[in-house]
């Protein structure tokens, strides 16, 4: 997002928090009734670009939606949402996409109050590196020939006892509203959410051998000192590594591998 829409992520974003600091919130309830939302907004084109209309009045934007949806949806989840509209968006999809992020954000609150959000990044990761690794399950999660019941189900054969209750929702609802994501870009987007929650920054970490507690604490440290901000590492193990570690955050990838100098001396004796 970009200039106003940036603003008004932010803005919501601290509504979001302001209100879910109150335990008395229900925040699966909230998620859900925000994810309810980003349903009607997507089907609904006509509303979505009347509610970030740039010539209306904000109030009045805002008093188009407590018409609409008064009685449908609580007074918290229309505070929030109210509050929304009222902001000015650089673009109608944008607003679509901000209440979405909220709904992740309150089912990760959830995580957050019941002591599960790490489990729930490391699961988010995991299954992450399972699609990946699978044609036929990304085939299958992502296919427009199945229904959304068809895909929950599928979801919930792979996740369910397995897995945080929050991350089976989390994943539940990409694979039966993706809205034009891939699967692994809406896991990594949620993976990155997830992290946000934590304050961190998230490395991905591949080694030859599982790296040792002393080690991960090791590496951590020093991420966080060349970041200034703590990181979660998501492990995986790949023997072609041959040793050290290969870290990847974001786009930037540090490479520290016993392959990788090869590789780099290799290029060296060539040229």
């Amino acid at each position: 997002m970009n200039g106003a829409s940036r603003d008004a992520l932010h803005a919501a974003r601290e509504r979001l928090d302001t209100l879910t600091a109150s335990r008395t919130v229900d925040v699966t309830r909230l998620a859900d009734q925000l994810a309810a939302l980003t349903a009607l907004l997507d089907r609904e084109g006509t509303l979505r670009r009347a509610l970030t209309d740039p010539a209306q009045d904000g109030e009045a934007k805002a008093e188009l939606a407590r018409r609409l949806l008064s009685g449908q949806i609580n007074a918290d989840t229309l505070d929030l949402f109210s509050g929304m509209v009222r902001a000015r968006w650089s673009q109608s999809r944008d607003l679509t996409d901000a209440v979405e992020e909220l709904a992740d954000s309150a089912d990760l609150i959830a995580a957050e109050r019941d002591g599960s959000l790490d489990d729930v990044e490391d699961e988010l990761f995991r299954f992450g590196r399972i699609v990946g690794s699978s044609a036929e399950l990304r085939t299958a999660l992502g296919s427009r020939a199945a229904t959304g019941q068809a895909k929950a189900d599928l979801v919930r054969s792979l996740l369910g006892g397995r897995a945080a209750p929050v991350t089976q929702r989390l994943v539940s609802r990409l694979v039966t509203a993706p809205r034009g994501r891939s699967l692994d870009g809406g896991i990594e987007s949620l993976s990155k959410l997830a992290a946000a929650r934590r304050g961190r920054m998230v490395a991905e970490v591949v080694s030859a051998v599982p790296l040792s507690d002393r080690q991960k604490e090791r590496l951590g440290d020093a991420l966080a000192r060349i970041y200034g901000r703590r990181v979660h590492l998501n492990l995986d193990v790949d023997p072609e590594v041959l040793g050290g570690v290969r870290v990847k955050i974001g786009d930037e990838v540090i490479n520290g591998s016993i392959a990788d100098r090869l590789d780099e001396a290799a290029r060296r004796m060539a040229g």
